[in-house]
């Protein structure tokens, strides 16, 4: 028998609350505690990334939500009301990061704080947010890959729970959601272990191999996706864009440490330094 998770984790006061949303909001609380312990290591206090997260946050939340919109105008144009609709998936990552990157760049100008610092404290964290909040997706049964066996999922060695709920539409489904949490925590344990080597990494590197980590594994999970944002109808956006974000992201590291000049990452930093 095939057991199906069911979206809705309860009720509250009538209102059915979904599993999608306590996931997401999880991997966000732990991705602020682990932020907030490296500020303070590197001479920042905690409270800078609780104030950052009172703007970052919501504007992410509404950047992830336009970015999936605008790539899938028909369908709100012919239903607006969806749009407020987020309970039940519809949040784009890219969308999230670019609106929250630009957020950062102000904040870091007002505050006088590095943004390269910055990102660098935040990288990993956010890396670990992203493997949760794949998890959310699980629970939506969204992201998911093209049709294949109950016999290749269960040569993958994975609980059984994940096996029966890859059997959507009446077809077992790769669970790409799956393969983009496991990079992403793999992504995690290799920026908490590349930062932490001394004179390894140069100021902002941390985020540089975050974004280099993140799009080359998803341009081919993408790839594998059945739900992927489209340009034009042929090009998946989210696979243009990890194209993108790969090749000048090593373009970007290259220049910088031929520039040279770069201080490491060795938990010496703190505000009123000049931003490289």
């Amino acid at each position: 028998m095939i057991a199906q998770i069911d979206r809705v984790a309860f009720n509250l006061l009538g209102i059915p609350i979904y599993w999608y949303a306590l996931i997401i909001v999880s991997g966000i609380i732990i991705a602020m505690w682990l932020s907030s312990r490296e500020a303070v290591r590197v001479g920042l206090k905690s409270e800078d990334i609780t104030d950052f997260m009172l703007w970052g946050l919501p504007l992410s939340i509404i950047g992830a939500r336009l970015y999936y919109i605008l790539f899938d105008l028909p369908q709100y144009i012919a239903d607006p009301i969806q749009i407020f609709n987020i309970r039940s998936g519809g949040l784009a990552i890219y969308g999230g990061l670019i609106a929250g990157a630009i957020t950062l760049y102000f904040f870091t100008k007002y505050h006088f704080i590095s943004m390269w610092t910055f990102l660098d404290i935040a990288a990993p964290s956010v890396l670990l947010a992203q493997a949760i909040g794949r998890w959310g997706n699980f629970m939506n049964h969204e992201a998911y890959g093209p049709v294949t066996t109950r016999i290749f999922l269960e040569n993958l060695h994975i609980p059984r729970f994940i096996i029966d709920n890859m059997y959507i539409e009446g077809f077992y489904r790769q669970p790409t959601f799956l393969y983009e949490s496991v990079w992403s925590l793999i992504g995690f344990i290799l920026l908490l272990f590349l930062r932490n080597k001394k004179h390894l990494l140069k100021k902002g590197e941390v985020l540089l191999v975050y974004v280099m980590w993140y799009s080359f594994g998803r341009f081919f999970i993408e790839g594998l996706r059945t739900d992927s944002l489209y340009f034009l109808g042929v090009i998946r956006i989210s696979q243009l864009l990890s194209a993108f974000l790969f090749v000048g992201t090593i373009i970007l590291f290259i220049w910088r440490r031929k520039k040279g000049n770069l201080p490491d990452y060795d938990r010496t930093f703190g505000k009123n330094q000049m931003i490289i």
